[in-house]
């Protein structure tokens, strides 16, 4: 058994000197052990690296992005679905790929309570199909969807990159035309536009052909890698033998000097699969949606084949991926359903939001508090208290806050002002008596003023409800 005295050395550091002379006296182990409990439950906890907390300043930004995202698809015919986060593995391993870097590095698996391997998901695609498949929503049926929620990979934390992050996902079903792929890319270039970034932006599609038409040029595009297998990076050359069209979106400036000799994808597309990019191209014409076209773009999910496409950014330093999609019509017979036609997208809020902010045209989106009401006393409190919520009844757009405790005004006032609220709205004793309140400006060079009880419905209507863009009377 490990002594006092030896368990008092380990903690040393931490703990004060009155422990370490307890154990000099030879505490016995069974209260060193309680206070090595207590300093264990006394440290303090933080988040798990590569979790990342969303903070109240914070907040009113992604709710601004959010809300606009979610007008724009409502406007498109979209309608949501919620997925759990956590999925069979199964699920993951035959939708996204047993040899991806997602499946093979960064997923959270573990076994539950019944031994079964579950994982947090780190995509949202293959659990909205396992969701529409299993609730009959496919099966001679279009439908329109769209989730967000947080995702999860085990990957190295960097600004706008989490363990946890949050994707929103747009899928569309049952449609196997071109006219559905412009129609998502159309969706993702309003967002844009909605957001102020869509200067910002670029949009590179590509077409990735059928199952055998990918077949066809990788046995072509390996043996040309293998015979310059030594110049080939590292992260290449192991993806070589696995899953080597993802070698044509490498990072390494040597290896893509490579690929510029190297077979072109589109030169192996079936006929289908070119008339479907042709046919897109003309309608990305004819909406004025400009693009550039990529052979060396392919999506690094398994479940992808004919359309795909990003929107690219270089605001945030090195060009990063902002949204990215395509079809993926084998997925759902994968999965156990009837084949149905799929494309999507999914954008990463995160960087979305790292957009925004360097955005000559970034909103505003602070929530300004109208007012702040300070009862003094109990009577007060009661009269105050039931006096707001008639206020909130009848102006649901004003931001009203009411102060809980109690305190010297000069205190309150200041609590008022930190808030940001435009006024303070105060009732003591004698505005009881009085049927009165007081109201003090607190963002302009005002002198306070009282005002009767009863005026005070008249003072919000002129004074406030001509800033708020949304009353209800």
């Amino acid at each position: 058994m490990t002594s006092g005295r030896s368990l008092v050395a380990c903690y040393s550091e931490d703990i004060p000197a009155w422990a370490v002379l307890f154990s000099r006296y030879n505490l016995y182990d069974s209260y060193l052990s309680k206070l090595q409990r207590f300093f264990i439950l006394a440290k303090r906890m933080q988040a798990i690296r590569g979790m990342h907390d969303i903070l109240p300043e914070s907040t009113p930004l992604w709710q601004f992005i959010e809300d606009k995202i979610h007008q724009v698809l409502q406007s498109y015919g979209y309608s949501e679905i919620r997925m759990p986060v956590l999925e069979v593995t199964e699920l993951f391993k035959r939708s996204v790929g047993e040899v991806t870097d997602i499946v093979e590095k960064e997923m959270y698996t573990f076994a539950d309570r019944n031994e079964d391997s579950v994982t947090l998901r780190p995509e949202g695609t293959a659990g909205c199909v396992r969701a529409a498949e299993e609730h009959g929503l496919l099966f001679n049926q279009t439908q329109r969807l769209w989730y967000n929620g947080p995702m999860f990979r085990y990957e190295r934390p960097q600004k706008g990159r989490y363990r946890q992050f949050h994707q929103l996902g747009v899928e569309a079903f049952g449609m196997a035309g071109p006219d559905i792929d412009a129609e998502l890319i159309l969706i993702s270039a309003r967002i844009w536009r909605e957001l102020g970034i869509d200067e910002n932006v670029t949009l590179q599609i590509n077409s990735i052909g059928n199952v055998d038409s990918r077949l066809r040029y990788n046995a072509d595009l390996v043996a040309y890698l293998e015979s310059r297998f030594d110049e080939l990076d590292t992260d290449s050359q192991k993806r070589l033998s696995n899953n080597p069209l993802r070698i044509l979106d490498s990072k390494s400036p040597s290896t893509q000097h490579i690929l510029d000799s190297a077979p072109v994808l589109f030169d192996y597309l079936d006929e289908e699969s070119k008339s479907h990019f042709e046919v897109l191209q003309e309608l990305l014409d004819a909406a004025g949606i400009h693009y550039q076209i990529n052979h060396r773009l392919v999506r690094g999910l398994d479940y992808y084949g004919k359309t795909v496409f990003e929107w690219v950014t270089d605001a945030l330093g090195a060009q990063g991926t902002i949204c990215a999609g395509g079809r993926y019509d084998g997925l759902v017979s994968q999965l156990g359903g009837k084949p149905t036609s799929a494309v999507g997208f999914a954008m990463g809020l995160e960087r979305l939001i790292l957009l925004v902010e360097e955005s000559s045209t970034r909103p505003d989106p602070v929530q300004t508090v109208d007012l702040y009401c300070i009862p003094l006393g109990l009577d007060a409190r009661k009269k105050l208290l039931a006096t707001v919520e008639q206020l909130r009844e009848k102006y649901s757009a004003l931001i009203i806050v009411s102060h809980c405790g109690d305190g010297k005004l000069k205190n309150l006032l200041k609590k008022a002002d930190k808030s940001g609220a435009k006024f303070a709205l105060i009732l003591g004793e004698e505005e009881l008596l009085n049927n009165s309140l007081i109201i003090k400006p607190l963002r302009q060079q005002q002198a306070q003023k009282i005002i009767n009880q009863d005026e005070l419905a008249y003072f919000i209507e002129q004074t406030l409800l001509s800033k708020n863009s949304e009353v209800s009377a």
